[in-house]
C-alpha cells in the first residue's frame, strides 16, 4: 500500500483508532446493573415462560487473527425475582462483543453476565455467525456460519424449553 497518497496518509492512525473502538468492550457498561423485581407471584407460570430476544446483530473480532466476525444472538430466560430492561440484554451481547474474543468465549460471557445479573431460572444464548478469518484465509469457506448454544439452569434439565427457545429463535416474521 502506498503510504503517501491523500487516502492513505493517515490510514496508520484510522486504522488504530478504529482497532480501539472496535475493541471499547473492556470498559464495561454501568447501564447493565439495572435489574427490576418481577412481577411473579411464585405460580407455575414463574417457572416456565421465558422471555427472548433476537436477533441481536453483533461485531466482534477474532483474537486469532485479528478479523472480524459477525452475527446475531439470541438470548432467553425464565425470570425468577428479576427482570432486565430489553435493552439491557442487547448491552451485554454488544459489550462482549467488543472485545478480542472467540465466538464460544462471547457465549459464555453473555451467559455468566446474564445468570448474574438477573439469578434467573434459566438462561439460554444461541450465537449464529460468519468468521472473516474462514472467508478471506485458509479453506475461504463464504458461506459457512458457526453456531453456539449455551445453558443455564432450567434450559440444561428441560429439554422442551430448550427446543421452544430454538424454535423461536429460528422464526422470521415477514413484514
Amino acid at each position: 500500500m502506498q503510504l503517501d497518497s491523500p487516502g492513505t496518509r493517515d490510514t496508520p492512525r484510522r486504522f488504530i483508532r478504529a482497532l480501539f473502538d472496535a475493541t471499547e468492550g473492556y470498559d464495561g457498561d454501568p447501564k447493565l446493573e439495572t435489574a427490576f423485581p418481577t412481577e411473579c407471584e411464585d405460580g407455575a407460570d414463574c417457572r416456565l415462560s421465558q422471555i427472548v430476544q433476537g436477533p441481536i446483530p453483533f461485531h466482534s473480532i477474532c483474537e486469532h487473527h485479528a478479523f472480524p466476525f459477525f452475527g446475531q444472538a439470541w438470548i432467553g430466560y425464565v425470570a425468577h425475582e428479576r427482570i432486565i430492561g430489553l435493552s439491557k440484554l442487547t448491552r451485554v451481547v454488544r459489550l462482549y462483543a467488543r472485545r478480542f474474543s472467540m465466538q464460544e468465549r462471547l457465549g459464555r460471557q453473555v451467559i455468566q453476565a446474564l445468570d448474574g445479573i438477573l439469578a434467573a431460572h434459566g438462561v439460554a444464548v444461541y450465537l449464529d455467525a460468519a468468521h472473516l478469518c474462514m472467508q478471506m484465509r485458509g479453506v475461504r469457506e463464504q458461506e459457512a456460519t458457526t453456531r453456539t448454544t449455551f445453558w443455564r439452569g432450567a434450559y440444561e434439565s428441560d429439554q422442551q424449553l430448550r427446543d421452544e427457545f430454538l424454535k423461536l429463535c429460528t422464526i422470521r416474521e415477514h413484514p
